[in-house]
């Protein structure tokens, strides 16, 4: 086979890479790129090859409503997974992560294997598996992947890199034709069936869509999904998210609770997920209820049940160009997460409270400026804050003295979702 000419290379990536990153990234992103297609040649050998992207996300709004069929906020960022794929003979699957070993998959069995959950091979098998369920192609290939989305970030990593998979089978086998939204409800399932872990599908559809998009779950099989036009930029703040530190290795628990509490309250009224649940028949009937669930259950509806709404009120007032309002409505998202869905930090360890530190100092610095939150699963990495341009530096320095240096990521939002580059 034929090693790709380096000028071949830099006149594709020249032309492809101004679509997916800022101005500023971009000489970064090239040596990036070179550096991924350098390790597949080192691992895999000489050879055509392809790029492919899918970047991480960020929740702006409805926070553990997803997996009850809410209504979420969210967009996709400029930080991503990136992949040189090519197909290559068989039924084997080779992938290899910057610091991670390398995964050999034979998809000849898509059966679940136990040994697997918890590790990317699941995701492997599993997308190969969503793939052919919907009647699509898949085949073997090797891949040398690098991600910037920081696992335990609260950027969801995992989403990047299950769209990634999806992204790399639609167009090596299957011509690009499975859309987005497809792919991003493959991704979840292999992460819930395969992987073991019971997320929902924000992430996934954040990641596959991008942009800044309001999903509405109510049909998880339908989706809907709409763009959300507005210039952050324009209202002179910055997007930052602070990795507080921790991981989330040991939270599936945690996050599997939430979710299993509020779905024990929908069961009560013979629903199997609280979007099913009218608000008010279950504040009428809430002493019956509380005689059959536990109290942080019911807690957690409520913040299911309000949090919906919110979603709403922030969109309206995006659309409005009301951003005062939009930042009031975070801050009552971030208090409702902090108090109702108790998902800042884990009672696993009730001393070890990077995030609620961040949202205190976040409160201090920019009570009546500015906006903050958690972010994402929560109960360990990130908070989310919306800054005032002429705050950024201090809000940066502080919280950087406290959580490192780089621990404070001022973000892009990206409007591709999962691309071939």
């Amino acid at each position: 086979m034929t090693r790709i000419p380096d000028s071949v290379l830099s006149a594709h990536l020249e032309q492809a890479l101004p679509a997916l990153y800022p101005a500023p990234q971009l000489d970064a992103q090239y040596k990036r790129y070179a550096d991924i297609l350098a390790n597949y040649r080192a691992q895999f050998g000489d050879g055509p090859v392809e790029f492919f992207s899918a970047p991480g996300r960020t929740e702006v709004g409805g926070n553990h409503t997803d997996h009850n069929h809410g209504r979420v906020l969210a967009a996709g960022i400029n930080l991503d997974a990136v992949a040189a794929a090519a197909k290559r003979p068989g039924t084997v699957i080779r992938e290899k992560s910057v610091g991670h070993g390398l995964n050999v998959v034979d998809v000849a069995s898509l059966e679940l294997v136990p040994q697997e959950v918890g590790h990317s091979g699941a995701l492997i098998r599993g997308v190969c598996a969503g793939f052919v369920q919907r009647g699509y192609r898949i085949g073997a290939f090797d891949a040398s992947v690098a991600s910037d989305v920081l696992s335990g970030s609260g950027l969801s990593s995992s989403a990047a890199y299950e769209v990634l998979l999806g992204t790399i089978l639609n167009y090596l086998y299957n011509d690009g034709k499975v859309s987005p939204v497809e792919i991003a409800q493959i991704a979840q399932y292999a992460e819930n069936v395969y992987f073991g872990k019971p997320c929902g599908l924000m992430d996934q559809m954040a990641s596959s869509v991008s942009g800044f998009v309001t999903i509405d779950f109510a049909d998880p099989a339908k989706p809907v999904i709409e763009k959300v036009d507005f210039d952050f930029a324009a209202c002179a703040h910055a997007l930052c998210i602070v990795n507080t530190g921790g991981s989330h290795n040991d939270l599936t628990d945690d996050y599997a609770a939430v979710r299993g509490e509020m779905e024990s309250v929908a069961a009560v009224f013979g629903r199997s997920v609280l979007r099913d649940v009218a608000p008010e028949d279950f504040y009428a009937a809430l002493d019956q209820v509380r005689s059959k669930v536990s109290d942080r259950a019911l807690i957690r509806a409520m913040h299911f049940f309000a949090e919906n709404e919110r979603v709403e009120q922030e969109v309206d007032a995006l659309r409005r160009g009301d951003f005062e309002a939009f930042k009031q409505t975070v801050i009552d998202s971030g208090y409702s997460s902090y108090m109702y869905n108790q998902n800042v930090y884990t009672s696993k360890h009730p001393t070890d409270q990077p995030v609620s530190l961040a949202l205190a100092l976040s409160a201090k610095l920019l009570k009546g400026r500015g906006a903050w939150r958690v972010h994402g699963g929560g109960f360990a990495g990130t908070i989310q804050a919306f800054v005032p341009q002429a705050l950024l530096e201090t809000y940066r320095t502080q919280m950087e003295s406290v959580f490192g240096k780089g621990s404070c990521m001022v973000l892009q939002i990206r409007a591709q979702g999962g691309v071939r580059v």
